[in-house]
């Protein structure tokens, strides 16, 4: 089957990603690549996210493997889960992302085919032709702005179709209970000043430990973590249109350059180019 991969739009110029968030579909993000060679560092979404790789080949890291994917291959995540995915050396890759907010995709899924299949196994990699085609109708539904009732009829689909491809990735292992509380305290307190000394009374183990486990079953380390919901959190300030200076200060930054950085090392984008309508 041949593949149909959508044209880079007028206002994507190479390389650079290009964002869409029509008013129409609250709930959902596009992002679209061609020709890039943007690096990230390990992140995490706090929405759902799905994509696909167009052309060129990347590197996807997820719970501590790494898997090549190519033209054709898509991933579903569920949020909060650290991955990166980046161009193979010296090379370049095109891809398409949709980000899908947490609440609106867990009441979407209620009663629905895939529910059982991914609450099993939520994060998965699959190359299947047509998974790939209800990805470009879903992509498309969102950048052509259409109904909110086409578009989930689209998403319902795609779903359906990675939901029911057999499982290639391992299944994903519990959070111990200390670890899971220091995660939660940093989601509630991301932009605070927090001691490493706190967060390991908080799981009830010694700095070294807290680390080493906090690592083992999240894929960074309590600081980076922080950084990485702090960054989340900017995203969403930008997207509703915040000033960029007044949103690194509110998510924590106190040194704005500090603040570009670490936004463009998980976003692979500036935090401009990120709020920038289209």
């Amino acid at each position: 089957m041949r593949r149909k991969i959508l044209k880079k739009s007028a206002h994507q110029s190479c390389g650079q990603p290009c964002f869409h968030r029509p008013p129409g579909l609250p709930f959902v993000e596009a992002r679209s690549a061609a020709d890039s060679q943007a690096c990230y560092r390990p992140h995490a979404h706090a929405e759902w996210s799905i994509g696909t790789v167009d052309a060129g080949h990347s590197r996807f890291s997820v719970a501590g493997a790494e898997y090549r994917l190519g033209p054709g291959d898509l991933v579903l995540l569920p949020p909060g889960l650290v991955h990166a995915c980046n161009p193979e050396e010296r090379a370049a890759w095109s891809y398409r992302m949709l980000y899908l907010d947490a609440a609106w995709m867990r009441d979407f899924l209620a009663g629905s085919p895939a529910a059982a299949a991914l609450a099993e196994q939520p994060w998965r990699i699959v190359g299947d032709a047509v998974a790939y085609r209800h990805f470009g109708d879903t992509f498309a539904a969102v950048n052509e702005t259409t109904s909110a009732n086409h578009f989930a009829d689209c998403l319902g689909q795609l779903l359906t179709a990675l939901a029911g491809q057999p499982l290639k990735t391992p299944a994903t292992a519990s959070v111990p209970a200390g670890i899971a509380a220091v995660r939660d305290w940093l989601d509630a307190h991301c932009d605070e000043t927090i001691p490493l000394a706190e967060l390991a009374a908080i799981a009830g183990l010694s700095r070294y430990q807290l680390i080493r486990r906090f690592v083992r079953h999240t894929g960074m380390t309590p600081h980076a973590y922080q950084l990485d919901r702090r960054i989340q959190r900017a995203r969403r300030l930008l997207a509703a249109g915040a000033p960029i200076c007044d949103t690194a200060l509110a998510v924590g930054f106190a040194d704005q350059s500090h603040f570009h950085r670490s936004f463009r090392e998980r976003v692979a984008a500036t935090p401009g180019q990120y709020g920038r309508r289209r």
